[in-house]
């Protein structure tokens, strides 16, 4: 996979003049085809941040993720090349980029997009999107940043500060909860939750809340009582129909993905990662490892 062309991009969508979606495609004179907005990644680029970046400078749109879609898989120039996209609701314009040979911009019903696209793996990827349940918020779940050894600090483990490492992973995440646009930033009780929230909260000029509801079990406690804290808390959240991004920990965010989602998977998550959740009213709908 080491020559594989890396992609993003995205079915851009807005509503339409009746109840129906329009969705935007981009013309490309180099190659006189119709096609959703894409590019490659830049290095060290995360493919969601790149499927932003490029809707902007290609469709001069800018936009909020929401859900994953089929990615394609393709032969380009003699290498495979794989474009990861997903849906994103359009939030206003700008970033149009005159230098990535795009001259016109439709935004036309899905199913005239459809029968205009040149490329098979572009109409599939947005019959994929017109299949896709209605979404009414976003919400970024992400755990706490790496923070050292609990057995090698002193003080109370909820005192615990991230390490160098822990705070390269809460730099990294701030791009990627900027592109959901929160309105609130919640977090665990403990000190590293709350730093891995600490650059975004600065570049977005938000403050952090800090939320109970949110913790491991302390000792006695049962740990299916913050599952389900947890999870109410995130229902919560969605059913307001904002965006938000909330930090957890290890214990918490599994159980609590596994009672949203009422069904048993594999939610384990990585220190500095996360997921990016969509929801339908207070019902989660899909999920999508970051």
């Amino acid at each position: 996979m080491v020559n594989t062309i890396r992609a993003a991009g995205g079915v851009v969508w807005r509503p339409g003049p009746s109840t129906r979606s329009q969705v935007c495609l981009v013309h490309r004179p180099r190659y006189g085809d119709w096609s959703l907005p894409k590019g490659k990644l830049e290095p060290g680029e995360h493919p969601l941040v790149a499927a932003a970046r490029e809707v902007a400078e290609e469709a001069d749109a800018q936009a909020v993720p929401e859900l994953r879609l089929p990615s394609a898989r393709y032969v380009s120039e003699g290498r495979a090349k794989v474009v990861d996209y997903w849906s994103m609701r359009a939030v206003g314009t700008g970033g149009f980029q005159p230098d990535t040979e795009v001259d016109d911009v439709r935004w036309l019903d899905v199913d005239e997009a459809v029968a205009l696209v040149s490329y098979p793996h572009d109409a599939e990827v947005l019959a994929a999107f017109a299949a896709l349940p209605r979404v009414t918020a976003t919400l970024l779940l992400v755990r706490h940043g790496h923070a050292g050894k609990r057995l090698a600090w002193t003080g109370p483990d909820t005192a615990r500060p991230l390490d160098a490492r822990g705070w390269s992973e809460a730099y990294a995440l701030a791009p990627l909860i900027g592109l959901i646009r929160p309105a609130r930033l919640l977090s665990a009780s403990p000190r590293r939750c709350v730093q891995t929230l600490d650059p975004a909260a600065a570049s977005l000029d938000l403050p952090i809340e800090v939320c109970g509801d949110l913790d491991e079990p302390l000792a006695g406690q049962q740990p299916d009582e913050c599952v389900l804290a947890a999870a109410a808390r995130l229902a919560a959240l969605a059913g307001v129909g904002e965006s938000a991004t909330v930090c957890s920990q290890g214990k918490v965010i599994p159980g609590a993905l596994e009672r949203l989602a009422g069904q048993c998977g594999d939610y384990t998550t990585d220190k500095g990662g996360g997921w990016l959740l969509a929801f339908t009213g207070d019902r989660l709908v899909a999920t999508d490892r970051l």
